[in-house]
């Protein structure tokens, strides 16, 4: 591993109204000074965060991002953290080109569902029941959601990665959220993990916004 690689920044994604919890995301601004693929994953997995993103071309928007142990096409959170940190029109990634922009203390990215990795997505009746989940066994990777309030589009969700590589549960999901809003057809406001914000909305042709609040943590 190139040791010199030491800088990196350290976001929040998808926090809540007033700034608190979110997923926390790290950013390598100069990827290219790791450009091994084996470095990277090794790196990610020493960090720990759910999600590592080397970023190879600021000007471009060009990323590469990695969990503690595999490397993605598509993100959601990380594109959303990314897209605000660099502050571009889009990010290119593996999958594609993800369309990014700004209004006002919401970052955006626009995907397609087929970017996104595959999630079980297990509806509950009441957000007391997935309030009241288990950490469940590595398996399958479960999105739990149950409507808050279903004529508002309000969600209460979880997820549960089950990869076995110490991240028992994400505090915030945008692949996930952008499976769901796909599978529903409508735009959905989720509260997720202890208190995260999710925003989405459909677009035409297939596509999906997601949408929340990035804030800087060093």
């Amino acid at each position: 591993m190139n040791a010199r690689v030491t800088d990196y920044d350290v976001l929040r994604v998808f926090c809540g109204p007033r700034g608190g919890h979110g997923n926390t995301l790290a950013v390598v601004r100069d990827g290219t000074r790791m450009p091994e693929r084996d470095d990277r994953q090794a790196f990610a997995a020493q960090l720990g965060f759910s999600e590592t993103v080397f970023v190879d071309d600021p000007e471009r928007g060009v990323i590469d991002i990695y969990t503690p142990g595999a490397r993605l096409p598509f993100a959601g959170y990380p594109c959303v953290g990314t897209a605000w940190l660099l502050d571009v029109p889009e990010l290119v990634t593996p999958a594609g080109v993800v369309g990014a922009r700004l209004d006002g203390e919401f970052s955006w990215i626009e995907a397609r569902p087929e970017w996104a990795p595959a999630r079980t997505l297990r509806q509950y009746g009441s957000a007391a029941e997935v309030d009241a989940l288990k950490v469940p066994s590595p398996g399958e990777w479960l999105y739990a959601w149950a409507w808050q309030d279903e004529a508002a589009g309000r969600v209460r969700a979880r997820a549960f990665p089950g990869r076995g590589d110490g991240i028992e549960e994400d505090e915030a999901t945008g692949a996930a959220a952008l499976l769901l809003t796909h599978q529903l057809g409508r735009a959905l406001n989720i509260t997720q993990g202890a208190g995260s914000q999710i925003l989405t909305a459909p677009q035409p042709e297939g596509w999906v916004e997601v949408g929340g609040r990035v804030f800087l943590e060093h």
